[in-house]
């Protein structure tokens, strides 16, 4: 999240003391409406699905070196709990490498085939993930953003070239895979469960100011109004993508009465 949403958020509201499904509760009381959801990561809601759960119960045991574990990926690039349910999200046969920042990511898919693309669910292009080559995941747990996965078809693309991509291959703690790989099944388990109903219930809302695609918000805003938008849907306790080029998400299990305040207080550049 960029800084200057974070301390704005903390000056109006303090800091945050909980968050739940799609809501963020602060030290001042306020809840606010996260439709940022840490870009896409916290798509599911905070707290939704079994990862939060796996990442204790493997924390408890203490297992958080850089050694093989049953849950981390293995060093010889060997089929992972993570592979198996990364393949079972695209739908075909994946080798799997994690790196802890987007441009690793983007380098090691880049050096495997041009064709490269960025999965996010229910988006209108997931028909085309299957065919490509390499797709690059950020998981669905919103453990801050170091976690990259690149996804590679084919079971021998690790062992053809994965010396050459080692060199920035993330050595993912066991606790913090094992969350990931249940994010994943607990994405699975939400595709078919979340739809256009859920989404265009608060069109005549958002649509003024986002082009909707799925649960994806789009901003109308000129991109040289988009900060001041930002704090003014901040001030009508709405939490927004603090990025331009990152879309908002439909916060799911909202009301519209959390959109009540921008509707009673409309942003004037659009």
């Amino acid at each position: 999240m960029e800084d200057f949403l974070i301390t704005n958020m903390t000056e109006r509201f303090g800091s945050v003391k909980r968050a739940r499904d799609c809501f963020l509760y602060t030290e001042k009381g306020i809840r606010l409406t996260d439709l940022y959801q840490e870009g896409g990561r916290a798509i599911l809601g905070w707290g939704k699905g079994g990862a939060y759960s796996v990442f204790k119960n493997v924390l408890e045991r203490k297992i958080i070196g850089t050694f093989d574990t049953d849950f981390s990926p293995r060093a010889d690039g060997g089929k992972s709990q993570l592979s198996r349910a990364v393949s079972a999200l695209l739908g075909d046969e994946r080798s799997v490498l994690v790196f802890n920042s987007e441009q690793a990511a983007r380098a090691c898919a880049e050096s495997f085939s041009g064709d490269v693309s960025f999965y996010a669910p229910w988006s209108q292009d997931c028909a085309s993930w299957r065919e490509k080559s390499a797709v690059i995941i950020a998981p669905t747990f919103p453990f801050g953003d170091t976690v990259f996965l690149v996804a590679l078809r084919g079971g021998d693309a690790l062992g053809q070239k994965y010396a050459g991509a080692q060199q920035g291959v993330y050595r993912i703690p066991a606790p913090l895979c094992a969350a990931v790989t249940r994010s994943i099944y607990d994405l699975i388990s939400e595709l078919g469960e979340r739809g256009e109903k859920d989404w265009f219930i608060y069109d005549t809302v958002l649509t003024k100011y986002w082009t909707r695609k799925g649960p994806y918000l789009f901003p109308k805003v000129e991109e040289g109004n988009y900060r001041d938008f930002v704090l003014h849907c901040l001030d009508c306790a709405l939490v927004i993508s603090p990025r331009y080029d990152v879309p908002s998400i439909v916060p799911f299990g909202a009301d519209k009465g959390n959109f009540s305040k921008l509707a009673k207080s409309p942003f004037g550049s659009v």
